[in-house]
């Protein structure tokens, strides 16, 4: 879709999909009875069903609604029909405890929460109320998936509850929407603190989307299997909404399992595959791999094996392989490296700045450093979110006078504006004078074939002031990891003050709910 023609809203870009893709199929669900498919055209009825039943339950325009379940047909049709509603979306990561979960509830001042029983063996209600969570503002819990038992409503009497609004009356609340209204607060993932709101608009989200499906090469007609989790940016947006802007079909699912999705990417002719490096790695490790049609693999991390993405087009056979690099911040993009590149650019960079914003790599004292050298990654432009829910200190601290959004990530720009990052700032240490960056290390350890994980902090040194220090998980199968040899293997690759002089082998490594590393665990048991 050109840029110019990009609904402003949401609500407005759902009607625009079913009006422009109308008989395409933009929905496929695995059921115990077979696939479900649905056009754009039903999928429009279905969101303004969802809006209708919003209105009715007595979801008002500005009111914030979380979403705290697995990736399905009924999470994308909720979602949509509540923003078309004129609420604002807040998701909930299915990782979360009741007291995180009920943290952000609270602060968020959520009126309504549309949940799952039975994922994974969770009960998320009962897993709320069995925590005394007092939660004033929560008016209303919708099971889209299990039984009711009287303190929620099942996902089919909140739908026929909408016979109440008319459909004129649904159009008029999602023809009420501005672009500059917020459609959602993304909570950060606190690996360094309380996690904070970050909102985003309609008008943003949509105009980054867009240009990020221009990079991305995202096109009508694509099949997209929709791993990434949707209460994160990448699962949500670049999935949900890519596809909205597209024309392209969502394949949703609930949880990975390599087989499972090997066979999906066969029957239902999957073209588009995005996700974590280990997505890869797994379906790089089946036995056996059905024939597909796969086209573009997205993925991104600070430690993407240069060998991974050769074999993702050597032995998957997939062309257009990309490389991203974001924050919730920064509404899910900064930066994308174009699906041509070769090998080494994008798994060692994740490309320029998203087009139309700015990328600038800051030293300590804000002064702007040349190509090259490492500092602060600063980010300006229409992706930089708004601000912090209810935290106008936090707002100013992240975002200057200028508009520069403070990442917390290191990284360098080289001579064609590519971005390398290497690490979170609080992350690095300094070793006898020379700054050390953990990611960096982080992504030579994992090359090495005995280890399947690692995770690299500085602590104290009596001569050097700070060290490196490595925990390791060893590889499935593997002959164990010794340190001498180890310590040789990295001094043929990094500098001698990046070598960790201290490792540790452990079974796991502590992460979060969003899954990333708690460091400050580790910091502790050191």
């Amino acid at each position: 879709m050109p840029a110019d023609l990009t609904p402003a809203t949401i609500p407005a870009l759902v009607r625009h999909a079913a009006r422009v893709h109308g008989d395409r199929e933009a929905l496929v669900t695995e059921t115990a009875h077979g696939p479900v498919r649905r056009t754009f055209a039903q999928l429009g009825a279905d969101v303004e069903a969802a809006a209708r039943a919003a209105a009715g339950a007595g979801v008002r325009p500005g009111d914030r609604v979380a979403i705290w379940a697995p990736n399905s047909a009924e999470w994308v049709v909720a979602a949509l029909g509540l923003v078309s509603a004129g609420a604002v979306l807040v998701p909930l990561n299915t990782r979360y405890r009741a007291a995180e979960a009920a943290d952000i509830l609270r602060r968020s001042r959520a009126t309504a929460l549309f949940t799952v029983r039975g994922f994974l063996g969770t009960d998320y209600p009962a897993m709320l109320a069995a925590s005394g969570a007092d939660l004033p503002g929560l008016r209303l819990t919708v099971l889209l998936e299990g039984e009711p038992d009287g303190t929620a409503v099942s996902w089919a009497d909140h739908l026929a509850g909408g016979a109440s609004v008319s459909a004129e009356e649904a159009r008029k609340r999602a023809e009420a929407v501005r672009a500059e209204d917020v459609c959602d607060i993304v909570f950060t993932s606190g690996t360094t603190g309380r996690p904070k709101g970050a909102m985003s608009t309609h008008g943003q989200t949509l105009r980054v989307f867009q240009a990020w499906s221009e990079v991305a090469t995202l096109r009508p007609g694509d099949r997209y299997l929709l791993i990434n989790p949707f209460f994160h940016t990448f699962g949500y947006k670049a999935g949900v909404l890519a596809c909205l802007l597209n024309g392209a079909t969502m394949l949703p699912e609930a949880v990975f399992d390599a087989e499972r999705a090997a066979r999906r990417l066969a029957d239902e002719r999957v073209t588009v595959l995005m996700g974590p490096p280990t997505i890869f790695s797994s379906l790089l490790a089946l036995p056996a791999r059905p024939p597909h049609a796969l086209r573009l693999a997205g993925t991104g991390a600070a430690d993407v094996p240069v060998d991974l993405v050769r074999r993702i087009r050597a032995e998957l056979g997939v062309p257009d392989v990309f490389t991203a690099y974001g924050l919730s911040e920064a509404c899910g993009v900064a930066s994308v490296c174009p699906v041509d590149a070769d090998a080494e650019t994008v798994a060692r960079t994740t490309g320029p700045a998203l087009p139309g914003t700015e990328i600038r790599i800051a030293a300590a004292d804000g002064r702007p450093l040349p190509p090259g050298e490492t500092g602060e990654i600063l980010v300006r432009g229409y992706n930089v979110m708004k601000g912090y829910l209810d935290d106008p200190d936090a707002t100013a601290q992240a975002i200057d006078a200028d508009g520069w959004l403070r990442t917390g990530d290191c990284g360098r720009l080289d001579e064609r504006g590519y971005l390398t990052v290497t690490g979170r700032i609080k992350d690095m240490f300094v070793v006898g004078g020379f700054n050390a960056y953990p990611a960096e290390i982080e992504g030579v350890l994992v090359r090495h074939p005995a280890i399947a994980d690692a995770a690299v902090i500085g602590v104290p040194d009596a001569r050097l002031g700070e060290v490196g220090a490595a925990f390791l998980v060893p590889a499935e199968g593997g002959t164990g990891i010794d340190d001498a040899e180890l310590t040789g293997w990295l001094r043929e690759r990094l500098a001698n003050f990046k070598v960790p002089r201290h490792f540790h082998v452990v079974d796991e490594l502590p992460r979060n709910a969003s899954g990333k590393v708690v460091k400050g665990e580790l910091r502790e048991r050191a």
